[in-house]
C-alpha cells in the first residue's frame, strides 16, 4: 500500500451553494421553525465545549424526526452540501466544529427514550437522551447504564457512541463501545441502516463497533439499543493521600498487579485538589501531592474485603492517608469533586485547554514529570485530573486568552504531551475524540498506510465525503506540512521503500 494516498474527505464544490437555495431546501425537508440561517440564532452553534475553534455555521437544522433526519441528508447530499452533526455539545475535540459552507445537524430534539426492557436488561434511545437520564429511567428496575463521562448530566448517547465515551467507571464496565448493542443511523444519502442486534452476537464483520468513535463521520445516529446491569447493592471509596506523584502511580500498579479491577481509579495532583476543593468541599486532603479514589462496588460482602486489601495495598505503598467514605453521601461528594475538576478551573483561570492522551500505567511517573518540566518551558500552570486505572490523562492547561500569545503557547503544550503520550507506547486520545483538536497527533501516531485504512473504511460509508469533513483523518499534505513526512512533488521521499 505504499502507494496509497489517504483519501480527500472535503468534496465541497469550488461554488458553494447559495444559502437562499440551501435554505429553501430544507425548510422542504423538515417544519420551518427547525432551520435556522440568522447569525443570532446561529451563533450558539459556533463551537462544541473546545471554544478555541469557532466557525458560524451557513444553517442550523433541528430536526424533530428520524424521517426528517433522512430528508435533510437527501436534500444535503443533492446538494453537495456538507453536514456535521451535534449532540449536546459537550464535546472537547472540536468534533462538532461547523463547517463555513455546511449544515449544522442537531439532534438535541430526538429526546424520546423508546424503551425501557427490564427483563432484556436494555435501553432503547433517540439519541437527544442525556446520559444520566438513562440511569434515572432504569433506576426503578433496579439497573442502570455503565458509562458516566463527567458531563453526563448534559451529554447525550448518540454524541457518546459518536466519540466512544468513557467516565470514571470504564475500568471495570467498559466504554460506550462495550455498552451498545444496536445502533440505527442515517447515511449520507439518506438511507437507514441498522448495526448490530439486540442479541450478545451477529455473524459477519463487525461493523457496529468501526461506527461507534466514527465522530459523526459516517453516518448519523437516529437510534441506540444500550445494555443495563444491576445496579451495585453496596459501593464504597478509599481516598487514600501520596506525598509524590511517582508513589501514587506505584500504587495504582500495585492495585491492578494484585488482580483488582476497581469499579472507578482517579488520581488527581496537588493543584487539582487545591483548585477543586474550595469549589466542591469533598474533603480532599491539601497536604498531599496526589491522591487516588479507588471505589469498590458489589455485596456488602465483596465491598468489605475488596476495600481491606485496597487499604493494605495502598498503605505498603506509602499512603500517608487512608479515608473510607462511610455513606452514599459521602462516596457521592467524593466523586463531586473528581466530575467537577473542569469547571473548577474555570474559577482559577480565564480560559483552561483540557487535553485527553493514554499511556501504559507504568508511563505515569515519567509522563508527569515531563508535564511538570513543560510548565516552566511554556510558562503555563497545568492541573492534572486523570483516570489512573486505564492511563488516560486529562491535563488541564490553564491561559489567560487575553494575554499575546498564551493561546498558541498552550496548544503547543497540548501537542507536545499527546506526542509524549504516543512516544512512550499510548494515544493522542482515550475518550474525548479527535475531532480538530489532535489531527496533526494523527500524523505522528500513524503512517501514511494506517491514514489510507482509514480513508477507505470512511469512503465506504461516506463516498461524497460530505460528513464532518475534515476532521480526524489527516491528509497526506497535512501531515507533509506538519513536518512528521516528507513528501516532493505529491510523493514520499523513496517511496520504494516500506514503512513501518
Amino acid at each position: 500500500m505504499n502507494d496509497a494516498v489517504p483519501f480527500a474527505l472535503a468534496t465541497v464544490p469550488e461554488d458553494p451553494v447559495e444559502a437562499h437555495v440551501l435554505i429553501a431546501a430544507l425548510q422542504r425537508a423538515v417544519p420551518k421553525h427547525c432551520v435556522l440561517h440568522r447569525t443570532e440564532d446561529t451563533r450558539p452553534y459556533e463551537c462544541d465545549g473546545l471554544s478555541l475553534f469557532r466557525t458560524l455555521p451557513k444553517v442550523v437544522v433541528l430536526p424533530e424526526t428520524e424521517a426528517q433526519v433522512q430528508a435533510v441528508m437527501k436534500a444535503c447530499h443533492a446538494l453537495k452540501v456538507p453536514v456535521v452533526p451535534r449532540g449536546a455539545g459537550t464535546g472537547l475535540s472540536g468534533g462538532a466544529t461547523p463547517h463555513a459552507a455546511g449544515v449544522l445537524l442537531g439532534l438535541s430534539k430526538l429526546n424520546r427514550i423508546k424503551r425501557i426492557d427490564p427483563e432484556a436488561a436494555i435501553a432503547v434511545l433517540e439519541p437527544g437522551v442525556r446520559n444520566l437520564a438513562i440511569s434515572e429511567a432504569a433506576a426503578p428496575y433496579g439497573l442502570a447504564y455503565a458509562p458516566d463521562p463527567s458531563s453526563q448530566i448534559a451529554c447525550s448517547i448518540g454524541g457518546n457512541v459518536a466519540e466512544n465515551s468513557g467516565g470514571v467507571h470504564c475500568l471495570k464496565y467498559g466504554l460506550t463501545v462495550h455498552n451498545v448493542l444496536r445502533v440505527r443511523a442515517v447515511m449520507c444519502d439518506g438511507e437507514i441502516v441498522e448495526l448490530g442486534s439486540d442479541a450478545p452476537q451477529i455473524d459477519g464483520l463487525d461493523l457496529l463497533a468501526a461506527f461507534i468513535g466514527s465522530e459523526g463521520m459516517l453516518g448519523i445516529v437516529t437510534e441506540v439499543t444500550v445494555k443495563l446491569i444491576p445496579r451495585p447493592a453496596c459501593a464504597q471509596v478509599v481516598m487514600a493521600s501520596f506525598a509524590s506523584v511517582e508513589t501514587a502511580g506505584n500504587a495504582v500498579t500495585a492495585v491492578i498487579a494484585q488482580g483488582i479491577i476497581p469499579a472507578g481509579l482517579e488520581m488527581m495532583d496537588r493543584r487539582a485538589v487545591h483548585m477543586v476543593e474550595p469549589f466542591v468541599k469533598a474533603g480532599y486532603d491539601m497536604d498531599a501531592a496526589a491522591i487516588l479514589l479507588c471505589e469498590s462496588d458489589g455485596t456488602e460482602h465483596e465491598v468489605a474485603h475488596e476495600i481491606a486489601r485496597m487499604e493494605a495495598i495502598f498503605s505498603a505503598a506509602g499512603a500517608t492517608r487512608l479515608q473510607v467514605s462511610t455513606s452514599e453521601a459521602e462516596r457521592l461528594r467524593f466523586w463531586a469533586g473528581r466530575k467537577n475538576a473542569f469547571p473548577a478551573a474555570g474559577r482559577v483561570s480565564p480560559d483552561y485547554y483540557c487535553m485527553d492522551g493514554t499511556i501504559p500505567r507504568r508511563h505515569l511517573a515519567r509522563v508527569l514529570s515531563a508535564i511538570e518540566q513543560m510548565e516552566d518551558d511554556y510558562s503555563l500552570r497545568c492541573a492534572n485530573v486523570f483516570h489512573a486505572g486505564d492511563g488516560n490523562l486529562h491535563p488541564l492547561i490553564m491561559f489567560d486568552a487575553n494575554v499575546p500569545d498564551q493561546v498558541e503557547r498552550a496548544e503547543k503544550f497540548g501537542a507536545e504531551i499527546l506526542e509524549l503520550c504516543v512516544q512512550v507506547g499510548g494515544t493522542v486520545t482515550g475518550e474525548h475524540g479527535v475531532g480538530l483538536e489532535k489531527i496533526n497527533q494523527m500524523c505522528v501516531q500513524f503512517s501514511q498506510e494506517e491514514l489510507a485504512v482509514f480513508s477507505a473504511v470512511k469512503r465506504s460509508f461516506d463516498p461524497s465525503g460530505l460528513l464532518n469533513p475534515d476532521k480526524v483523518i489527516p491528509t497526506l499534505a497535512r501531515c507533509a506540512e506538519y513536518g512528521k513526512m516528507h513528501v516532493h512533488n505529491g510523493e514520499m521521499h523513496f517511496p520504494d521503500l516500506s514503512r513501518f
